[in-house]
């Protein structure tokens, strides 16, 4: 990725298969490690991250844009897209501050090209990306799989391995 200062890696895989369940348990272990974490997250919906009633709401809906909230404790900027199309990685790498980061997980951009993780659960009957994708440099399953092309393979509920993975692929220098 052009704009990527740092290592990314993604995890693609199927609504409801559990990245941000892996997420939420592999980001401590690698701060944990003292890597510096950043995370994107892309979204199918409408979201919504500001109220209706609140002064930032009413600023937006008012025709602002981007609005910034700040705080002691975070920042948020929201941005409205005149002509709403399917978000590109690249572009939103060069709004992300990576100043800070050693790595930038992100959720989601699945037909993008950029190292992956697949995640996959059998019992769900999806088909399996990597086949297309030669991007996925690796799978993470509840069961071990019979793969056309040699891709290393993880257990997906074990957080230290995939840890480990990470840590030996693309921060070497933090051993």
């Amino acid at each position: 990725m052009k704009n990527a200062l740092v290592p990314i890696l993604g995890f693609a895989a199927p609504s409801g298969t559990g990245k941000t369940t892996l997420l939420t348990q592999l980001i401590p272990q690698l701060k944990e490690k003292g890597i510096r974490v950043g995370l994107i997250k892309h979204s199918h919906h409408n979201f919504q991250i500001d109220k209706p009633g609140k002064d930032s709401f009413r600023l937006r809906e008012a025709g602002a844009t981007p609005v910034m909230l700040v705080s002691s404790h975070r920042r948020a900027i929201i941005t409205e897209f005149p002509n709403p199309q399917e978000p590109v990685l690249n572009k939103q790498l060069s709004h992300f501050d990576q100043s800070c980061l050693d790595l930038i997980l992100v959720e989601g951009f699945k037909r993008e090209n950029f190292p992956k993780i697949e995640l996959h659960r059998p019992s769900l009957e999806k088909p399996l990306r990597y086949i297309d994708d030669h991007s996925i440099i690796a799978i993470a399953s509840d069961q071990k799989l019979s793969l056309e092309r040699e891709l290393v393979q993880m257990d997906l509920n074990n957080i230290p391995q995939i840890t480990h993975f990470i840590m030996h692929t693309f921060l070497q220098n933090h051993d």
